[in-house]
């Protein structure tokens, strides 16, 4: 894992962005152009090659067809100290995937009147972006869930692999960003900024008096049965339940380290939540459906700009990305050392979410995207 990208969740993102885009360009599998007369269910085949190839040590996959059809795959080996299988759909860290449960609170309190999507931030956290081309006066809520607000990046990358069980406060990750000049005048252009989220967070904790992760539970989790989605709490280093560990090589040719447990809080509203494949695919199913918010917010959300990576265009916390046969996708993807996921959801309800148990590297990234838009294509 290179050294070189500033921040980890930035490069995380943009990992994501290449990866759901990599299908529209990359060849098919042999796994895909197989009759499935002769051969393995293809996304079993193709999860078994990621981890042949030692993309991971260990994959895990939930697909959902349109007509609500269930399955759940694994490869690799979840514990590399035991041997262990990766579990049948185990817990997971999500990383950005997170954007879309914070920004569909935000949202849903858009839908009640109390919050404007295009009123400034400083109207409900008044004084707390100022620095250098930063003025919350001028950033709208609006630009924040769709990262066009030019704020910077708070923490390079390095700091959470070297001291992965540091604990960061909201407003620490703030301050840190904001000893750094804006990327940009807000609305100018767009440009992938974690800062975005945290601030976001801080705005659904002032508007509603209670903490974002009771928000969440309160307003998601609970309201469509996600009963293993969550954001961990202060001090919380765990994975609830069965799960697989997480790895990532502190350099190219290193060992594999386990970052199974470690402290999310670097990342909080804008990456920190743990789910499983198939809660996930729950959860988008029912955004886009309508079940979480009401049609003009789901169409604020849906409202979309380009993003730097071709075929993928960014909404509120949500990413649409062109596929392979036609139509788009949505979701998010994520990625946090140890973890990284790859999905969406189509129109029809048919969903896919694969995760590895390491962010890897491009070439696993690019077989990783492909999987994705020939399971939705299929």
């Amino acid at each position: 894992m290179s050294a070189s990208p500033r921040t980890a969740f930035r490069a995380a993102a943009l990992t994501v962005l290449a990866a759901l885009t990599a299908g529209l360009v990359t060849s098919t599998p042999a796994a895909f152009a197989a009759s499935p007369a002769r051969t393995p269910d293809p996304v079993q085949r193709e999860l078994d090659a990621l981890v042949r190839g030692g993309g991971a040590p260990g994959a895990l996959a939930g697909t959902v067809r349109a007509d609500g059809t269930v399955r759940h795959h694994t490869a690799g080996v979840g514990d590399l100290a035991t041997g262990a299988k990766v579990p049948r759909d185990g817990s997971i860290r999500i990383g950005s995937n997170t954007k879309a449960f914070t920004a569909t609170v935000v949202l849903q309190l858009v839908g009640e009147g109390r919050v404007g999507l295009d009123e400034p931030v400083d109207a409900y956290l008044p004084g707390l972006l100022r620095g250098e081309g930063v003025d919350g006066r001028r950033i709208t809520v609006r630009q924040l869930l769709q990262h066009t607000s030019g704020l910077p990046e708070y923490l390079d990358k390095q700091a959470a692999l070297t001291d992965p069980r540091r604990y960061y406060e909201p407003r620490e990750l703030v301050d840190r960003a904001l000893a750094r000049p804006a990327e940009f005048a807000p609305g100018t252009t767009w440009s992938y900024s974690n800062t975005n989220y945290v601030v976001a967070g801080l705005l659904v904790q002032k508007v509603t008096g209670r903490p974002l992760g009771e928000e969440i539970e309160k307003r998601i989790t609970d309201r469509i049965g996600l009963r293993r989605t969550y954001l961990p709490a202060p001090g919380d280093l765990s994975i609830r339940g069965k799960h697989p560990h997480g790895y990532q090589k502190l350099a190219e040719d290193g060992p594999w380290r386990d970052f199974t447990e470690m402290d999310p809080s670097w990342g909080w509203a804008a990456g920190a939540m743990v789910s499983t494949n198939s809660e996930l695919n729950r959860f988008y199913r029912a955004l886009f459906s309508g079940r979480l918010l009401a049609p003009a917010q789901l169409a604020e959300m849906r409202t979309t700009v380009p993003t730097d990576a071709e075929g993928a265009r960014y909404g509120l916390g949500v990413l649409s990305t062109a596929l392979s046969c036609g139509g788009r996708s949505w979701g998010h993807g994520g990625g946090i050392p140890g973890f990284s996921t790859y999905g969406g959801v189509t129109a029809d309800g048919r969903a896919v979410n694969v995760t590895l148990t390491t962010i890897p590297d491009g070439p696993t990234i690019a077989r990783a995207g492909a999987l994705v838009d020939r399971a939705l294509c299929r």
